[in-house]
């Protein structure tokens, strides 16, 4: 078998056309989404990212407001931004560019974004809604995951369900995706046992664990959806965590890295952005 390669950018190109759509719609409305970006520090990679997020958000008509502290910014400094941006009815959604300087708390911060603007989908409470199975906002890119599993045209419900790795960032929430979808699953992580014949078991392996070649071909059960979430820089490139050619040869659809998960992290943040508008802008139930 020869796997269907799932084209993350074609995906994530639809979702962007539904968004603008979404975002023109609610204008005629009065409704003007906003996304205000916020970056603590000088890492070199979260300022690609944070560009590239205000341009998606640019193309597709979103308001852009971005914020930079220095590196040695006080906390005071940074959680008085954010209690501003969350009263601010121009700002729809927040999103607090990671990672912080170390004297920052991620967590202490990220709480102080109100859960109706949490386009990261990263605050307390928004984790404990989609635990609950409650609509919320999710996470960008465990949202991107399911995106591309529809794709594939995946039947999740009743499916035997693999996710590999626990962050709270991609494993734990799109294992909750999956169980809300009716799938059956396993989740792994380091301490697992005999996890090739754990991940063989599986009609759905979602791979983020952060670590090169981690999925091989021999925990791969003949015609299972592959999801590599894994992002590695290497000498010969970025890679995934799967061993993507031999994979291939025995998945019926699998990602691409690049090309495949990765765009779809900014597409979902603008679905989000769009959606915390449109929840804002709704009458309050009497």
């Amino acid at each position: 078998m020869s796997a269907r390669v799932i084209d993350g950018r074609a995906v994530a190109a639809k979702v962007r056309e539904r968004v603008t759509a979404e975002v023109a719609e609610l204008r005629e409305h009065g409704v003007s989404p906003g996304l205000a970006t916020v970056l603590v520090g000088e890492d070199p990679a979260s300022h690609v990212y944070v560009r590239m997020k205000r341009k998606a958000c640019e193309e597709v008509g979103i308001a852009s407001v971005h914020h930079e502290l220095g590196g040695d910014a006080p906390e005071a400094e940074l959680r008085a931004l954010l209690e501003d941006l969350g009263a601010d009815p121009a700002v729809s959604g927040i999103l607090l560019q990671m990672p912080l300087p170390d004297h920052l708390d991620a967590f202490e911060m990220t709480a102080l974004i109100p859960p109706e603007k949490d386009v990261d989908g990263l605050t307390p409470l928004s984790a404990g809604l989609l635990a609950h199975g409650r609509d919320s906002l999710v996470p960008c890119t465990p949202a991107g995951v399911m995106e591309l599993l529809r794709e594939a045209g995946a039947e999740l419900e009743g499916a035997r369900a693999v996710v590999l790795g626990r962050s709270q960032l991609v494993g734990k929430p799109v294992a909750a995706l999956l169980l809300a979808a009716n799938a059956t699953v396993t989740h792994c992580h380091s301490r697992t046992r005999d996890l090739p014949a754990v991940c063989s078991e599986a009609d759905v392996l979602i791979a983020a664990v952060g670590r090169p070649g981690t999925v091989t071909a021999d925990m791969v059960r003949e015609g299972a959806v592959v999801i590599d979430v894994g992002t590695n820089r290497t000498d010969d490139g970025l890679v995934g965590d799967v061993d993507f050619e031999p994979v291939a040869e025995r998945a019926s659809a699998i990602t691409p890295v690049p090309g495949g998960v990765g765009p779809m992290t900014i597409a979902m943040l603008l679905s989000n952005t769009a959606k915390a508008a449109r929840a804002q802008a709704a009458p309050s139930p009497a």
